[in-house]
């Protein structure tokens, strides 16, 4: 079990998800992906469960895409695009609309797609010494499906000026932007998650939290779904263009990019 890429345990009916990539930064690639979505199905089924936290081993909770795979990237077809985005969006999607509270542990830096599944999460705890950052458009990607996400959260303002500057932003200031929820010191974050988690267990009920999460999500799902079919759809067209492919030779060979 230590080998694999997620851990799943539950303890009084707290079921904790571990990104366990500590090795890659917990970067993301298809069989991680694919791993997440598994353990939150997981969790969905289980009786035992009814507050999932999601947290990871080593220093960073997710780097982004994993290197080696934004290599192979560069070969895939339109098509193979397309499938690689829409696994992206059914993570985030299972995570969204996920009948029980999804509690993100965040206890190192959240950076692109990391910070994307931070972003997806219900609540969200975070160290001080935490970075967020959606840094796409400097690689010469484009942050497609978190913008749908982004836009809801905190509003077009606001998401075009961390979507479009690409720059990272402390803990602190993710809290001013509504981002996440709770800026906690990390010797007290494990304790406060687990308390907030068994709060939410012993003092609410499952049904009814799980209404309320579907109700919110309605409210504000009038054009989340034709946003995330396009979001997929320019995932793909970026990543067939040149600045995609001179982003990443450059990032790969640790090269200033020039644009």
């Amino acid at each position: 079990m230590e080998n694999s890429l997620v851990l799943y345990q539950v303890n009084n009916r707290v079921a904790e998800i571990t990104l366990n990539r500590p090795e890659k930064r917990n970067a993301l690639n298809p069989a991680l992906v694919e791993a997440l979505k598994s353990a939150f199905k997981k969790a969905k089924e289980d009786e035992n469960a009814k507050i999932v936290v999601l947290k990871a081993n080593g220093e960073v909770f997710s780097a982004g895409a994993d290197l080696a795979y934004m290599q192979q990237l560069q070969g895939f077809s339109y098509e193979e695009n397309i499938k690689d985005s829409n696994a992206l969006k059914e993570l985030f999607e299972t995570i969204r609309t996920l009948p029980k509270v999804v509690i993100a542990q965040v206890e190192g830096h959240a950076i692109a797609g990391g910070c994307g599944l931070a972003t997806i999460c219900d609540i969200i705890f975070t160290v001080p010494e935490a970075k967020f950052g959606y840094t796409e458009v400097k690689l010469g990607f484009v942050p497609a499906i978190v913008s749908c996400y982004l836009m809801q959260k905190v509003g077009e303002t606001l998401t075009k000026k961390l979507l479009l500057s690409g720059e990272l932003f402390t803990a602190q200031e993710a809290l001013h932007y509504n981002l996440i929820t709770y800026v906690t010191k990390a010797t007290e974050m494990p304790l406060m998650v687990n308390n907030f988690a068994l709060n939410l267990c012993n003092s609410a009920s499952g049904n009814s939290l799980a209404l309320t999460k579907q109700l919110i999500n309605n409210t504000s799902n009038t054009w989340l779904d034709s946003c995330l079919t396009e979001a997929v759809k320019t995932n793909a067209r970026t990543r067939e263009g040149d600045d995609f492919k001179k982003g990443i030779a450059a990032f790969l060979a640790k090269e200033k990019i020039n644009w």
